[in-house]
């Protein structure tokens, strides 16, 4: 089970800026591991979904090249205080995780 992700979101004006951390370890199968010399498996998030009150505000394709524990930041135009943000990704393994929250 993928360890939990933690998110804020705040609203200035009509914009609300929606910060997430994801615990992910973004394997991209290029690397060695150190005692043994066998490379490391492929293991990255590859699709990362974003909804407010239910209705999609970003979809990303990501690969490899993202660092451990990625960190997204964006800004949703037209959001409020009480607003329901959902962020959830799915990895090249077939793991999801998800974390929802309320914009302040």
């Amino acid at each position: 089970m993928a360890e939990p992700m933690k998110m804020r979101a705040s609203v200035s004006g009509d914009v609300a800026d929606i910060k997430v951390l994801m615990n992910h370890p973004m394997e991209t199968g290029l690397r060695k591991d150190a005692k043994t010399g066998q490379l490391i498996p492929a293991h990255f998030i590859n699709e990362v979904h974003a909804t407010v009150n239910g209705k999609p505000v970003l979809d990303a394709q990501w690969g490899g090249g993202v660092s451990k524990n990625p960190y997204l930041g964006f800004k949703v135009k037209g959001a409020k205080a009480g607003d329901k943000v959902e962020v959830s990704w799915k990895d090249n393994k077939g793991e999801s995780n998800k974390v929802d929250g309320v914009v302040a």
